[in-house]
């Protein structure tokens, strides 16, 4: 489960001389977005001196004249073309009640409270015994994951996955982690089209060509497991196949560079490198996190280029997480406080895994 950036940021902020900061629940529109975005030169120009003063101004016009040209040239050429219908976008469902818990199931601290918690500075590094732990965790993450995807297709609402995912938690003696963190009234985050993340499953029916992210976290003895997947619902259009299909590799590559002594911005640059290869964005509002005994933890995984310091050691569990988009990286946050869609509509995708950093390398837990 991603956690907003503007959260690391306030750490940053409040921490002095520690490599290590401590992530402080604000206002996910009050503090500037973490990461690097892209940026272009606009001084330059190939095979040509700096412009300056008036000549400047002179090729500014051209290039604005040049422009519009091109515009119009465009516009004549899809005259008596058939414009692909835009998806309508996506709108919020009834939302039912939060499912019950049996008694007997342990529950995370947060439970019980809708303040959202403060995210933890210390390092969740485990001994033989939490790696176990953790692994089973994740294992089991990993099979309600994939059994929440052989639900999807047209018709089917969140609200039903949710009901489903819930269940099957909770008969392997588990607690679906997201349920009550913060006041998060479902076990389960859906995120559809340009829902970037924390989707709230409610009674919207998936469509034929949507894409929808599910991102599953179960708290099993005392350790949470946490991992993502954005499926395809019925006939998606290549487009958007194609986008699923480059978050995911750019999830692999991101863990392809994670061992002992790695630096840990490695990360977020061969994600970046990966996602703008091949013509899209990456989200630096939401972030990766440790994870462990404690939902949500240092370090802060940025996903975009960054020169964060610090870096990788054998035992230390977290998440990555990256978020791509077909447009803009700018999100904006639904009156729930949780839902998170792009500003121009979009689509966006997910995947995520929580890894084991090793002495040669990463293992991923959640799988089964």
């Amino acid at each position: 489960m991603a956690l907003a950036a503007s959260l690391a940021v306030s750490a940053l902020l409040k921490r002095s001389s520690s490599s290590h900061g401590e992530a402080l629940p604000s206002s996910s529109n009050s503090i500037p977005f973490f990461g690097v975005p892209i940026s272009f030169s606009r001084s330059t120009f190939p095979g040509k001196r700096l412009l300056s003063g008036r000549k400047l101004l002179v090729f500014a016009k051209r290039m604005s004249g040049f422009e519009e040209i091109m515009r119009m040239k465009r516009d004549r050429e899809q005259e008596g073309v058939t414009k692909v219908k835009r998806r309508p976008p996506l709108r919020r469902g009834r939302v039912s009640p939060r499912l019950p818990v049996p008694d007997h199931i342990p529950k995370p601290p947060y439970v019980g409270s809708n303040i959202l918690p403060e995210i933890s500075s210390e390092h969740q590094i485990h001994d033989s015994e939490g790696i176990s732990h953790m692994r089973a965790a994740g294992e089991l993450a990993a099979r309600v994951l994939n059994f929440a995807g052989t639900l999807v297709r047209p018709s089917l609402t969140t609200d039903e996955i949710d009901k489903a995912v819930h269940q099957m938690i909770i008969d392997a003696g588990a607690y679906p982690s997201p349920l009550g963190y913060g006041g998060f009234p479902k076990s389960v985050c859906t995120s559809v089209n340009e829902c970037m993340c924390h989707g709230i499953p409610d009674s919207r029916q998936l469509q034929n060509g949507d894409i929808v992210n599910i991102d599953v976290t179960v708290y099993l003895n005392g350790y949470h497991g946490d991992t993502s997947k954005t499926f395809l619902v019925g006939d998606v259009s290549d487009a958007m196949k194609n986008l699923v299909k480059v978050t995911e590799e750019c999830l692999e590559k991101g863990i392809s560079v994670c061992k002992d002594g790695a630096s840990f911005k490695e990360i977020g640059k061969i994600i970046s490198e990966h996602a703008e290869k091949n013509g899209y964005a990456v989200v630096d509002r939401f972030v990766g996190h440790g994870v462990g005994k404690v939902f949500h933890s240092e370090p802060i995984i940025v996903h975009t280029r960054n020169d964060n310091p610090g870096c990788m050691v054998e035992g230390l569990t977290f998440t990555i997480e990256p978020i791509l988009t077909m447009g803009s990286t700018d999100c904006i946050t639904w009156p729930d406080n949780w839902t998170a869609v792009t500003s121009d509509g979009s689509p966006a995708a997910q995947f995520e895994h929580t890894i084991l950093i090793t002495r040669t390398g990463a293992e991923i837990l959640t799988t089964c």
